[in-house]
């Protein structure tokens, strides 16, 4: 059975930070209909570090739209920290980190990671907004304390991406939405920033949904593997990672590691192969 938010130790509910329940999203193209997910029921705890996996195309990307309240649910319910998630997002509860930095380029790597300071102070004095942390403290933690000045155009796509996932701590929100951060880097930079991440992830205490297609990196970074189905997406299986923490590159040499991977691609193969 599919472990949807449960305690390891007594298989009891436990109130999530996010309940997803009966979710499925639709799509009308022209005289067809697609349907990108079905029946998808998810409780996230606060604190956990939940992975989305699965291949292109299976609704990881568009259940972590549904969550950040940038799209709407055709069928069922979504609550974020016990409202919609338009709400959340409304009241910075929600950091989204696309595949893509997406810094501004005019601005230096220190005012585009306390964006949202800005932003902050320029809203509705009557709107419920988060403190944000330290811009520039987050920047030292990934390794850029000493390009603070410098423009995006300036840096490695490795350090533009630390820099993204520096501005999305220093918001504030207690949930961190990562749709592929890592996808375009190479695989030196991306297992440096793997590590970078649990790092911050240890320190500052958020709730993270990461999307990937890795077995690898979701295993390495994750509590909860949520492995979803071909379209229309559903989740196929939750699978606990029950692997010490804190993480280090060292973990994936161990033969639990590799067999923690080997179990979470024998779950999409089933999907694939339609194995019930």
């Amino acid at each position: 059975m599919t472990d949807t938010g449960t305690t390891a130790s007594t298989g009891t509910t436990t109130a999530g930070t996010i309940e997803i329940s009966g979710v499925g999203r639709t799509y009308t193209r022209g005289s067809k209909t697609v349907q990108a997910l079905t029946g998808v029921d998810l409780s996230i705890r606060q604190g956990e570090f939940i992975t989305l996996f699965g291949p292109s195309g299976c609704g990881k990307s568009t259940l972590l739209r549904l969550i950040a309240g940038l799209d709407t649910q055709t069928t069922g319910d979504i609550s974020v920290f016990g409202t919609t998630p338009k709400k959340a997002s409304q009241r910075k509860d929600i950091a989204w980190i696309p595949q893509s930095s997406a810094l501004l380029p005019w601005l230096d790597i220190k005012a585009n990671a306390s964006l949202s300071s800005v932003i902050n102070k320029r809203a509705d004095r009557g709107a419920t907004t988060r403190r944000p942390e330290d811009a520039v403290g987050i920047l030292s933690e990934v390794g850029l304390g000493d390009f603070l000045s410098s423009r995006p155009d300036q840096l490695s796509g490795g350090m533009r991406q630390r820099a993204s996932i520096a501005r999305g701590f220093a918001q504030g929100a207690p949930l961190m939405l990562m749709d592929e951060p890592f996808s375009a880097l190479d695989e030196l930079t991306r297992d440096t920033l793997r590590i970078r991440l649990l790092e911050l992830w240890e320190h500052h205490k958020k709730t993270i949904v990461f999307v990937t297609h890795s077995a690898m990196e979701a295993v390495l970074l994750s509590d909860r593997v949520v492995v979803m189905s071909p379209r229309p997406g559903r989740i196929r299986e939750v699978v606990d990672v029950d692997l010490p923490r804190p993480r280090t590159w060292e973990l994936t040499e161990t033969p639990e590691f590799t067999a923690k991977v080997a179990q979470v691609k024998q779950i999409l193969w089933s999907a694939w192969e339609g194995d019930e």
